[in-house]
């Protein structure tokens, strides 16, 4: 029988061939994409990994202890990791990519840092890491390719009085993300891309399923058992399936370069993290004609029972309300969460997450009643026979309807909620321009007080082409919260800042460095705080304010400066835009990976919806053929296919957008009382574009229409 079915798949007459050749190349797109699923996600994990190298645990050990101190400093907006180390003995443990732990006064950079260290100015980025050049940081310790990251070495002693500087005895075998995090984000990112391409694998292997039941019900009226229709049926589907898959795997390898470079998370990867394990190669290459050939047996559910079944056929039950209880009590548990928040991350993790997963089934549960309702609502309102037509069509089996454009809704729901709740915490942590230096305002802040700064230190600052003023902010007595205010002396307020108040010899000013340049202006009068000069210069010094004419090569020379002057910072003397840029960055790099599967999940419905247009016409070929000898043109069988096809669609792409926007008003509601803010317009647009191209797509199959009725057609067989 495995003989007779693949001979039934190859030499099987031109329609057999060609729906051979169809579902393969299907198969092998859907493959290929399944393919670079799994490799993407292999890659954000690989990317997870290395960034946890950069933040090692303290651990204890029999080897000797490594100093190791991890900080972040800026360069026109771009983040630099620098990392300081310092072996205590012979057996200390070498950071993860370099060949060697650099001592004092070396350093080793990344490949993008020692670009950008040649093509600027010493005196703006280099002159922060002076010594010698050891060589390159390799692929091991770099998140992407674009990663800035120096490594630098030092004294023991130096290193030890760094910021959050520990010892530890063992680097790279530690996450820094929490391993059930980091699942639960690459696990809805895979979900949103893998269920439109299974969706699109099972639609293609179902083509021309209603023929094949027909050609098996003729098999078993002369003699043949269940069994071996199953068995037929199974080795035509993994026939086309294992050819598919085959090309899919040569597509992905023949592609997996340029697609490693695109930012998918806001950084490329490297081509070597779009790697698959033996595991995913195994789950795709057994999987997907094991699954081709599931789809077939299902499609073959009326034969089995009888021959006969096929022709006596009788519309299906229809969809029942009680579809949207799941979806409904996922929203009610949203709902309790506003108010009964519990109080651990462990906690909160129970009831969001099963929320949402239950929404989510909720929403393919309900997606053929919703299908079925929209039906009948434009059957009801149609005044042309294409919109009747086809509502009639729709109502009558929704689920047939519902099935190719069920991934759409699953993708268009989780992106919906990625990006809504992404677009709401950045618009809350406020504006974040990237790199922005408008202001031209450069901050260090010491995490210990510092008694005075040499008055050489303010007169190299206003030395450099483009500062304005340079001020030291001291302590303030008087205020009990730290950080609140600090002080200055009149004679340190430069005139863009405002005005002293009348008969103050020192002022009180916003420590905060938002909240002095929102306070700031000519007009400001800024009021005294009760000490003489004497005593301010008794003051500790808590930060230093520098103001510039906002040109990049004056920002950057003020930081590298400061740097030189004090080299323990926390985070490199930062401008307005550092912080929430890297923060929002961060946030923007998974708000783009969330567009990316709205526009896979958008092109595979889209592929899917074609493939099953395509099957749905050539087993429809007879009712249409038999519509236009009675009379009707063409355009309107033409019009009757699209709205089959663009209504559900369209429907289910609103209900899953609304819904996913309702879910995350109600997460941002429960977990951090925020209101929804309403996503940016690309959004919108890169859903109506893709959108639009599955009608192009739809629209692409329709001139088959005319091709395949005709007289000759309608005879009966």
């Amino acid at each position: 029988m495995i003989r007779f079915g693949l001979r039934l798949a190859v030499a099987g007459g031109r329609e057999a061939l060609t729906r051979l050749l169809v579902i393969a190349a299907a198969v092998a797109v859907g493959s290929g994409l399944l393919l670079t699923t799994l490799a993407g996600v292999n890659a954000v994990n690989a990317q997870l990994t290395r960034y946890a190298s950069m933040y090692p645990n303290a651990s204890a050990g029999d080897a000797d202890p490594l100093w190791w101190s991890t900080r972040q400093d800026y360069f026109q907006g771009k983040q630099i990791i620098r990392i300081d180390v310092a072996a205590t003995g012979p057996t200390a443990p070498t950071p993860v990519g370099v060949p060697a732990t650099p001592g004092p006064g070396e350093y080793y950079a990344s490949p993008a840092l020692r670009a950008l260290l040649a093509a600027q100015p010493a005196d703006q980025l280099g002159d922060r890491y002076p010594g010698r050049d050891l060589g390159t940081v390799g692929p091991a310790a770099l998140t992407s390719p674009d990663t800035l990251l120096v490594v630098a070495g030092g004294t023991p002693d130096e290193v030890a009085k760094l910021p959050a500087a520990k010892q530890v005895t063992s680097v790279g075998d530690t996450p820094a993300i929490p391993e059930t995090t980091v699942n639960l984000i690459l696990g809805v990112i895979a979900g949103g891309l893998l269920f439109p391409v299974l969706i699109f694998i099972g639609t293609a292997t179902r083509l021309s399923a209603a023929r094949r039941e027909q050609r098996f019900a003729a098999m078993r009226l002369v003699g043949a058992t269940p069994r071996q229709i199953s068995l037929v049926a199974a080795v035509e589907a993994a026939a086309a399936a294992v050819a598919g898959t085959a090309v899919g795997f040569g597509l992905f390898y023949a592609f997996r370069d340029p697609l490693a470079g695109i930012p998918f998370t806001g950084m490329p990867f490297f081509p070597s993290d779009m790697s698959l394990g033996v595991l995913d190669a195994l789950l795709v290459a057994l999987g997907v004609p094991v699954g081709a050939a599931v789809a077939a047996q299902v499609s073959l559910r009326r034969v089995r029972i009888s021959p006969l079944g096929v022709t006596r056929r009788v519309t299906p039950r229809a969809p029942r309300a009680y579809r949207l209880i799941p979806a409904l009590l996922g929203l009610a548990v949203l709902f309790f969460a506003i108010g009964f928040k519990p109080e651990t991350s462990d906690g909160q993790t129970a009831i969001f997450l099963p929320a949402l997963l239950l929404i989510m089934a909720g929403l393919v549960f309900a997606g053929p009643w919703l299908t079925m309702v929209g039906a009948r609502i434009l059957a009801r309102y149609a005044n042309r026979p294409a919109a009747l037509i086809a509502a009639r069509r729709l109502a009558d089996n929704p689920k047939a309807g519902f099935r190719a454009i069920s991934g759409i809704m699953l993708a268009l729901f989780v992106t919906s909620v990625a990006v809504g709740v992404i677009t709401t915490i950045v618009t809350n942590r406020g504006p974040a321009p990237t790199g922005s230096t408008d202001a031209g305002t450069v901050t260090t802040v010491f995490d210990e007080k510092t008694p005075s700064v040499p008055d050489t230190l303010f007169t190299e600052l206003r030395a450099i082409t483009g500062v304005r003023s340079a001020t030291a902010i001291r302590e303030n007595p008087e205020v009990t919260t730290a950080g609140e205010a600090g002080v200055i002396a009149c004679t340190d307020l430069p005139s863009a800042y405002g005005r002293c108040a009348e008969g103050a010899s020192v002022i009180e000013v916003p420590m905060g460095l938002s909240r002095w340049q929102e306070s700031a202006s000519p007009a400001t009068v800024w009021p005294a705080a009760p000490l003489t000069l004497d005593d301010l210069q008794r003051l500790p010094v808590v930060s230093i304010v520098v103001g510039t004419d906002g040109s990049a090569s004056a920002v950057e020379r003020v930081r590298t400066v400061l740097e030189i002057a004090y080299p323990t910072f926390w985070v490199g003397p930062n401008v307005p835009g550092d912080f929430e840029s890297d923060f929002a960055d961060t946030l923007r790099g998974w708000e783009q990976l969330a567009n990316v599967v709205i526009i896979a999940s958008l092109a595979l419905g889209g592929c899917s919806l074609a493939v099953s247009v395509i099957g749905g016409l050539t087993e429809r070929r007879r009712p249409f053929s038999l519509l236009r000898l009675s009379g009707a043109p063409v355009r309107v069988l033409r019009r009757v296919v699209a709205l089959e096809s663009a209504i559900p669609m369209l429907a289910v792409a609103a209900v899953a957008i609304g819904m996913g926007l309702l879910a995350a008003h109600l997460f941002l509601r429960a977990q951090m009382d925020y209101r929804l803010i309403a996503p940016e317009p690309r959004f919108y647009v890169i859903v109506v574009v893709g959108l639009v191209t599955c009608l192009g797509v739809i629209a692409s199959t329709l001139p088959l229409l005319e091709r395949i009725t005709g007289p000759e057609t309608a005879r009966s067989e």
